[in-house]
């Protein structure tokens, strides 16, 4: 018989663990009809200030709310020491493995990572070679993916190094819960959260040009109001006191890059752009992208703008890397991860090919570059039709997929159509890394609000939920 999954307020039977004993306690004076009420008040709230996203690749392309549950995760401060060490460990180690990569290569040299892993690897960009990004820093925003399958089980599921979203939903589901439930919030000694655009502001500041003589001119670039995670864009600036701006409001003139504003240019110190590498500079990658700014890139080499994440940090999150993260820990910390990693088979190594391939219904498996849920495949819930479709891929292309063991992913209590449900999550908190590194309690937790599914992905039905962090 099967062991059923961790319960983070449960455990594995009915005893209520401590972390959880007052959300229990409140549980079990609330009525469900009251409940979902506020859920509705919730919901009215964010379709007012315009929390939604776009699904691509739809012929309906209204946008969506991510839903949202009103049943909070909680973490206790004991264990966010140990998470939050983790993942300080990993992001130091992730920016100084991109910067061996695209310097002397030394992890290269000692045969840590096979070379063509990296040179051969579409994520990576030679056009960094060299490249001295302010403070040595390229990835400063890092969203690092958790999932936990016991008491003090926890793995990283992934890492974003390049644009990681979703910081808008934590802020605005904490604000939320504050305005719908602010009694529990006055029997819970709970982390604040909403000092992270300061925090984030104080990072891009810290990362501009050496020799300014006056503050930094930061502003936030978009694809425009047509990208899936526009909303958060405009948030962010909003928060900040920053301008938005798209490639068409951004000019290269002298050195420099200038933003066009009613008063005339006005130069721009730190980027923090929101869209992908190939379409940053024409003039340098995809020559059909209308969204990046001609010439940006020869202004960022010689050091006149700093671009946040810099070009190049997806090969910190390449999936393929990803089973070498331990090893590169190790080689720049000089001490083991903390935090673990999944067990991973790389399917360019024939052994690991051949696993795969015979145990392929009962793993999970996916393309090394996919995200959102996309280009996957759940063995243990998917049909044998699908399975033999998903081992033709894989054995046409080996070198594109990893596969990973199908976790136990804990479940939280959630609000559900019959009532209170255990639901599986994982968690993603966010990391910021300039002139030091800063961490917001908790993050943002992704719910699989489908009974079983452990697909968490907004994009494939998934929820939000609020993330507190218990102080001492």
């Amino acid at each position: 018989m099967a062991v059923p999954p961790f319960d983070e307020m449960r455990g594995y039977g009915d005893t209520i663990r401590s972390p959880y004993r007052s959300i229990s306690n409140w549980l079990d004076t609330q009525k469900i009809e009251d409940l979902r009420s506020k859920g509705i008040e919730a919901e009215t709230v964010f379709r007012r200030i315009g929390i939604t996203f776009n699904v691509y690749g739809e012929k309906d392309a209204a946008e969506r709310l991510i839903p949202f549950d009103i049943i909070p995760r909680v973490i206790d401060a004991a264990e966010w020491r140990r998470l939050s060490a983790g993942i300080e460990q990993r992001v130091r180690a992730l920016n100084a493995f991109m910067h061996d990569i695209y310097h002397r290569q030394e992890i290269l040299k000692a045969g840590l990572i096979p070379p063509e892993l990296i040179i051969q690897n579409s994520a990576f960009i030679p056009e960094m070679i060299g490249v001295d990004p302010p403070r040595g820093i390229y990835a400063h925003i890092i969203g690092v993916d958790l999932v936990r399958t016991g008491e003090d089980d926890f793995y990283v599921l992934e890492d974003n190094t390049r644009t990681p979203s979703g910081v808008s939903y934590m802020l605005e589901n904490r604000e939320t819960m504050m305005h719908t439930f602010p009694e529990l919030f006055e029997q819970n000694n709970v982390a604040p959260v909403e000092d992270y655009t300061d925090s984030l502001l104080q990072t891009l500041a810290s990362v501009a040009p050496s020799g300014l003589d006056r503050e930094p001119t930061i502003a936030l670039m978009t694809p425009g109001v047509y990208n899936s995670a526009y909303f958060e864009h405009s948030f962010l600036a909003d928060e900040m006191g920053i301008e938005l701006v798209e490639g068409q409001d951004l000019i290269v003139l002298d050195g420099e890059v200038h933003m066009k504003t009613t008063r005339g240019l006005k130069r721009v110190d730190v980027l923090y752009r929101r869209i992908d590498d190939d379409y940053l500079d024409p003039l340098v990658f995809r020559a059909d992208s209308m969204l990046g700014i001609p010439g940006i890139f020869d202004v960022y080499r010689a050091g006149r703008v700093s671009i946040v994440n810099a070009p190049g940090t997806g090969i910190a999150d390449d999936k393929a890397i990803y089973s070498y993260i331990p090893d590169i820990i190790e080689f720049y910390t000089g001490r083991p991860a903390i935090l673990k990693n999944v067990p991973t088979f790389n399917c360019r190594k024939p052994e690991d090919l051949a696993y795969v391939i015979e145990n392929m219904a009962e793993l999970v498996v996916k393309e090394v570059h996919g995200s959102g849920g996309y280009g996957m495949l759940v063995g243990p819930s998917s049909t044998q039709e699908e399975v033999e479709q998903f081992r033709l891929k894989v054995k046409a292309r080996p070198d594109n997929y990893i596969a990973q063991p199908t976790l136990a992913l804990s479940t939280c209590p959630t609000l559900c159509n019959t009532g209170f449900g255990a639901r599986h999550v994982d968690l993603r908190p966010f990391v910021l890394v300039g002139d030091r590194v800063r961490m917001t309690p908790g993050g943002l937790t992704r719910v699989a609000l489908k009974e079983g599914s452990l697909v968490v992905n907004s994009s494939q039905g998934g929820g939000t939920k609020d993330t507190w962090v218990l102080e001492e």
